[in-house]
């Protein structure tokens, strides 16, 4: 439906929804929908998905086309629980595109889970690294994107990439590992952020691609957002990558599960929510409300969730875990395709991504709630790498 008709049908409806008692929830619905009409018919094809007629896409290229256009969900229940054929090396592992990947995960969900089970530092350097690799592009430029220069080049120097060192080490000893077998670091680090993000407690199983290309020239500079930022400055910068208010304001929210190191140092390792490892949507009610006194908010999440842009999908996240993940998806999808020019010939391997952890409690909730007072300062290093706390302290309560 053609959102001026559809729009037309919901003016006409109000009066009628001011006439009779208990239909306001029903004209909020009409309004969401129409709001959801009018994104699906303002996003933006990328990559050569732009000039390919529907008849010459490939099956993938055609999921893809629809993700990004929001007429399909990104996410996938899909999963291969066997075993690999063989080792990397071997012929039958060879004959599966998928089977070296499955070693990959298996070599990072090992190391973005920790004993807490709260994902670890490098699953959200993981997350970070994805961003950051393909948030560098907009459509003025004519290279840049998820092409895995951000760790090819001396991207990583940039100030932008500031505490990306950890995850940049690991990435490049799994990619001295895995190269060989045909993998691109430009995969390796989208890989990485999707298996990060499933392995976060409550993150969503992204619907995940690969046969990106690397570049080994260093992306344009100036395309990342501040965390001083305005809301302005940063939906113009978003709107430049194809990605509109809506979809901007579900991918701020990777920010649940992090822990800042270098805005403000005199406060390094405080979370950005109550749940720091943890994929929820505390991050976007305790960014408009109060939270614990260690919870340190960056000013550019205080001013999105203010913006009038922004403000109502905030909301609408607040108790919203199942359509924050499934907006975030399709918005991530789209990031990590930025800059890529072969999308109608990538190959989907989702089936090697570890289940979704759909329910979370913490064990050791008693002593990181301690913690998140602004006590037990010796434990930010433990609480960033997920180590279960139990035991760790003596209180009289924990």
């Amino acid at each position: 439906m053609k959102l001026s008709t559809y729009l037309q049908y919901v003016l006409c409806y109000a009066s009628s929804a001011v006439a009779y008692p208990g239909m306001g929830e029903t004209m909020k619905d009409l309004k969401r929908s129409a709001a959801k009409v009018a994104r699906e018919e303002s996003k933006q094809l990328i990559g050569d998905l732009k000039t390919l007629k529907d008849s010459q896409l490939t099956s993938i290229g055609k999921d893809i086309k629809a993700i990004i256009l929001d007429q399909k969900d990104a996410q996938s229940s899909t999963i291969d629980t066997s075993a690999p054929p063989g080792t990397p090396d071997s012929a039958a592992c060879k004959a599966d595109l998928c089977c070296v990947w499955k070693w990959i995960s298996y070599d990072m969900t090992a190391k973005f889970n920790g004993t807490s089970g709260r994902c670890t530092k490098f699953a959200r350097g993981a997350v970070r690294l994805g961003f950051h690799d393909a948030g560098v592009w907009s459509n003025t430029t004519s290279y840049g994107g998820a092409d895995g220069s951000i760790l090819l080049t001396d991207e990583l120097n940039r100030a932008d990439n500031n505490g990306l060192g950890p995850i940049a080490d690991q990435m490049k000893t799994w990619y001295a590992k895995y190269n060989k077998y045909g993998v691109s670091m430009a995969d390796l680090i989208q890989m990485g952020a999707n298996i990060a993000t499933v392995v976060c407690p409550l993150g969503p199983r992204i619907r995940s691609f690969v046969g990106r290309k690397d570049n080994a020239k260093a992306g344009p500079t100036g395309l990342l957002p501040d965390v001083n930022d305005s809301a302005d400055k940063i939906i113009k910068l978003f709107q430049a990558k194809t990605i509109d208010p809506h979809d901007l304001t579900a991918l701020v929210g990777a920010h649940t599960t992090s822990q800042q190191h270098f805005v403000n140092t005199a406060r390094d390792g405080d979370p950005q929510d109550s749940t720091p490892g943890v994929w929820d949507v505390e991050f976007y009610g305790e960014t408009v409300s109060t939270s614990p006194p260690r919870v340190f908010k960056f000013a550019s999440d205080v001013a999105l969730s203010k913006d009038s842009r922004v403000k109502d999908e905030w909301t609408e996240f607040i108790n919203g875990q199942r359509h924050w993940n499934e907006d975030y998806s399709k918005a991530y999808t789209r990031l990590s395709l930025l800059g890529v020019n072969n999308i109608n010939d990538l190959k989907e391997c989702t089936k090697v991504l570890p289940p979704a952890r759909n329910s979370f409690v913490s064990q050791d909730q008693k002593i990181l709630d301690l913690w998140l007072q602004g006590q037990y300062n010796q434990l930010n290093n433990l609480v960033d790498d997920a180590i279960m706390l139990t035991g760790l302290i003596s209180t009289g309560t924990a």
